[in-house]
């Protein structure tokens, strides 16, 4: 268990907590949600014993293991999957404890430390260091290779591997989303949903906290209100809990109002297609949504500009990649494309494909290698990517770079456009290089907005953002009139923004005939597909080099194992579906617990002790058949292993 009783916390002059409470059980998976600056990675710090408490105690149940993912990357000369084996600590002492035995030639404590490896699961802990590092987008031939060949981003995915790997109770993730892509984040999100201990999770991504999460804490004036549910279900609660409130009644009719808007204005021109489909039921829950955010200081609109060309810009028989001093390196073939007014467009492909490379020669920043690149007459591109905001100048503030780009605009009229990205009062004259990340990138979007663009190209546009800004951005993006082109991990946005999408793969660009549910499924599919390539091929060269008493052999044995996984894969699928009914009779009894007068009525007495009674019950039952499901699972991977010669 996890608990802070009265706690209070102040950092510098700032209070971050004061009185607040918490408490979290073994198993629970809580997202940590609050505007950037609130104190959730201190909160992180305060559970880390990096931070005392000005006042109050924090306590977690003794012998709990926590995982945390290190700031800085280290030990760059290590091949990347011996960094991720190096988060299992007792493993490698065991290691080297058994390396120094075999120096001294001692077979008792030889077998002794073997034992110990197999009960730490040491033989096969670089396979699942492998498959962790695979899974986050790494390819088989990378692993061997030295941190210091990756970049910050590729180095960080490795560090949360090491953590992942790490045997932990309490797992501590502070943004772990920032740095993947959209293959990578949906592996890990599956990953998280198996983890069996406890999660604290900070996040800025609503459907990573919805799919992932049972929990949210969310930092509310310095206190820590516990919602239970998921992302949306926090939402919903904190709109009625504002709609009570008679000071925010006014704002929220005029945003309501304001969604309706450009929901009926979508409505009328929705096609039948999947992905439209899917944007207008998006749009139509926007007006909830909007409510539970009615007091962010984030609320801006993205102007179009005031003439238009049809198409905006053609791509015709273009290859599109980079030039280098070994020469040309072609990553898409014979792009043909049309972009016309109005069109929403999002960009889908596995990591590497070349989404960043069309978004960078559609902006003509790379000049296609062949073919041609034909801009309209009127073509205003606002383009929006992580190197816009490198480039920011650090000794200027937000209202000189604003300034710069209309010099005749009065002030007023700037600093009411930089209130409504967050930069209000004496925010607008604050230096650029003391601001952090999610300040940066807003700055960054507001000088986009600024020069009225008719076609936006974005680029990973949520990254550093919390959830206030990133909601605020769907808003102004689901009614922004121009043509939209979009790369993000962030599927709520991409739901709320575009109604078409893209797929960027195999060095091509298609249009794609599904939406983001359709888009896994490809994915699935895709990987299975290419693992069943690398299985016939490796069975080929082994095949060449065996004999045909061998092959026949090999068969026998593999329809045994076969025969093995059988009973194996029934237990795991009668212990999930089992688990399905449990987890429904749980929400059942914690929805009557959650009711306040079960604790102050006392004719009501023996019925809480009954629901209490049968929550022990069913959550004793959950973990034991979680315990099965778990063991089932793995013996089927260990078995699938044998199988497949992997």
């Amino acid at each position: 268990m996890i608990a802070l009783r009265q706690v209070a916390l102040q950092r510098g002059t700032q209070t971050l907590l004061e009185n607040a409470d918490l408490t979290l059980h073994a198993g629970h998976k809580a997202g940590i949600v609050g505007p950037n600056g609130a104190g959730k990675s201190s909160l992180f710090q305060l559970l880390l014993g990096g931070l005392a408490p000005d006042k109050g105690d924090v306590e977690i149940a003794g012998g709990q293991r926590i995982a945390h993912m290190a700031q800085e990357v280290a030990s760059l000369d290590r091949a990347i999957v011996d960094y991720v084996l190096d988060g299992d600590r007792a493993l490698r002492e065991t290691e080297r404890a058994l390396a120094m035995a075999r120096q001294h030639d001692d077979a008792h404590r030889e077998a002794e430390l073997h034992g110990r490896i197999e009960a730490l699961d040491g033989y096969s802990a670089r396979a699942r260091a492998s498959q962790l590092l695979v899974g986050l987008g790494f390819v088989q031939g990378d692993l061997e290779r030295p941190l210091s060949d990756f970049s910050g981003g590729w180095r960080m995915r490795v560090n949360l591997a090491q953590t992942l790997f790490m045997p932990s109770d309490i797992l501590l993730l502070d943004e772990p989303t920032n740095h993947l892509d959209l293959d990578a984040l949906l592996w890990l999100e599956q990953w998280l949903i198996r983890y069996p201990g406890t999660l604290l999770l900070i996040s800025h991504d609503r459907d990573f906290l919805d799919a992932v999460c049972d929990y949210i804490i969310h930092f509310d004036h310095g206190r820590l209100a516990t919602y239970r549910g998921n992302y949306t279900a926090f939402e919903r609660t904190r709109a009625e809990k504002l709609a009570q409130q008679q000071a925010e009644a006014a704002k929220q009719q005029a945003r309501r109002e304001e969604i309706e808007s450009f929901v009926a204005r979508f409505r009328a021109k929705a096609t039948k297609a999947r992905q439209a489909q899917s944007r207008l039921k998006m749009l139509e829950r926007m007006e909830t949504i909007a409510i539970a955010h009615v007091d962010s200081p984030f609320h801006f609109t993205l102007p179009s500009a005031d003439k238009i060309s049809n198409p905006l810009l053609v791509m015709d028989e273009a290859d599109l990649g980079y030039r280098t001093e070994a020469g040309a390196h072609v990553q898409l073939e014979n792009v043909k494309l049309s972009i016309l007014p109005g069109q929403r467009i999002g960009l889908l492909g596995p990591n590497g494909a070349g989404k960043s490379t069309l978004i960078k020669s559609l902006t003509g920043e790379l000049p296609p290698l062949a073919g041609k690149r034909i801009p309209g007459e009127n073509l205003a591109i606002g383009y929006f990517a992580q190197h816009q905001v490198e480039g920011l100048d650090l000794t200027a503030t937000p209202f000189v770079h604003l300034q710069r780009l209309s010099p005749t605009a009065s002030e007023q009229s700037l600093r009411n456009f930089l209130g409504g990205f967050g930069f209000q009062g004496d925010d607008a004259f604050g230096e650029v290089g003391r601001f952090s990340g999610g300040e940066k990138a807003r700055l960054a979007l507001a000088l986009v907005a600024w020069q009225k663009p008719n076609l936006l190209l974005l680029d990973e546009p949520t990254n550093h953002l919390d959830l206030e800004m990133r909601e605020a951005l769907t808003e102004a993006l689901a009614g922004f009139e121009g043509t939209v082109i979009v790369v993000s991990h962030d599927r709520h946005l991409l739901r709320a923004t575009v109604d078409e999408f893209w797929r960027v793969a195999d060095h091509r660009v298609a249009p794609f005939d599904g939406d983001l549910e359709d888009y896994r499924a490809w994915l699935k599919a895709r990987l299975e597909g290419e693992r069943r390539e690398a299985r016939q091929d490796k069975a080929e060269r082994q095949d060449s080099d065996t004999t045909p008493q061998d092959r026949k052999a090999a068969r026998r044995a593999a329809a045994e194992l076969r025969e093995k996984l059988r009973p194996l894969k029934r237990e795991r699928d009668r212990a999930e579906a089992e688990m399905a009914k449990v987890e429904a009779a749980l929400d059942e009894v914690e929805t009557q617990l959650g009711d306040a007068e079960l604790y102050t009525d006392s004719a009501r007495k023996e019925e809480l002790t009954k629901a209490l009674s049968r929550q022990g019950e069913l959550k004793s039952r959950l973990e034991e058949l979680e315990g099965q499901w778990l063991a089932a699972e793995e013996a089927l991977e260990q078995l699938e292993e044998e199988l497949t010669g992997e």
